[in-house]
């Protein structure tokens, strides 16, 4: 009988291959109709055609807990993976849950025409609206269990982080003083994504959202946290697409502070953001603030 290797550090774990887990996994299921899918941090495999397993070595094992009561609290509130069932193995944790129809957005965008994408904004801000209305007392298992210390924890290591990340000293000296205008305190909490990007919402061949999956860095904080990769990875710096996606949510969202939660995301990382997004007019931080989110101060009040 196949079994799990251990995978107790982040280095254990990112040496394993999904092929190799496959022994694994069809022992766990006691079926072979196993593929895995090539995207995703965790190793996950579409089991026959409609199912999907996903695995949590023992480094990420608490992220089977987040999933899994993020998935049981919104099912039949938004388009989510229904979980089927979970457990543990080896150390390992594995969550059995539906698959969504659709392919992913990242996928669909190179064929939507530029009226498709207008059309599918509204629609993703009210998925967000939504899953940021939840209130459910079986979320508080989520992290932070307090949001303002976890923005002073990383508010404490954030120039370290950016100089990690090879971000030019030019914009890292900015960081500081910036963060010092912003104000950040004591916001209403809500249930977040963290990760709200095309690679994590399902579309169909009619360009409507099918699902949204991918919920295992799932908190609870600043709904601004969730803009980060709205703007980043879904409007991608298109000021028309924000405002549609604004409209869709229902409220403005403050430019300088998706900013600020942007360096302090605990996937930050400029060096990508900046191959990847339209630069600013001018090198600094309020420039890139409203060049990146500046169109969502026309959203609705």
């Amino acid at each position: 009988m196949a079994t799990f290797p251990t995978a107790a550090t982040e280095a254990e774990a990112g040496a394993l291959t999904r092929e190799s887990l496959l022994p694994a996994v069809t022992t766990l299921l006691g079926r072979d109709d196993v593929v895995p899918f090539t995207e995703g941090s965790l190793p996950v495999y579409a089991v026959g055609d409609d199912l999907v397993l996903k695995l949590y070595p023992p480094v990420y094992r608490d992220e089977l807990t987040t999933e899994r009561t993020m998935l049981e609290v919104l099912h039949g509130v938004l388009p989510v993976p229904e979980p089927v069932r979970s457990g543990e193995r080896d150390g390992w944790g594995h969550l059995l849950m539906t698959r969504l129809p659709g392919r992913t957005l990242e996928e669909a965008w190179p064929s939507l025409s530029t009226e498709d994408k207008q059309r599918l904004m509204p629609r993703l801000g009210g998925l967000l609206a939504t899953l940021h209305a939840v209130d459910d007392a079986r979320l508080e298992v989520l992290a932070p269990k307090d949001w303002t210390e976890f923005v002073a924890g990383q508010r404490a290591k954030v120039v370290d982080h950016h100089r990690r990340t090879g971000l030019a000293e030019a914009w890292v000296a900015q960081i500081p003083a910036f963060l010092d205008t912003v104000g950040l305190d004591a916001p209403p909490v809500v249930p977040l994504h963290t990760e709200f990007m095309r690679d994590h919402v399902m579309v169909g061949p009619d360009g409507r959202v099918t699902g949204v999956f991918d919920f295992e860095p799932a908190m609870r904080g600043a709904a601004e946290y969730d803009f980060v990769a709205a703007g980043l990875f879904v409007s991608s710096g298109d000021g028309g697409l924000l405002r549609r996606l604004l409209d869709g949510y229902g409220q403005p969202i403050d430019p300088r502070r998706c900013l600020a939660y942007a360096l302090l995301h605990v996937y930050s990382d400029f060096t990508w953001y900046f191959d990847v997004m339209p630069a600013p007019p001018e090198p600094t931080l309020d420039a890139l603030a409203t060049a990146w989110w500046g169109s969502g101060q026309g959203a609705p009040e």
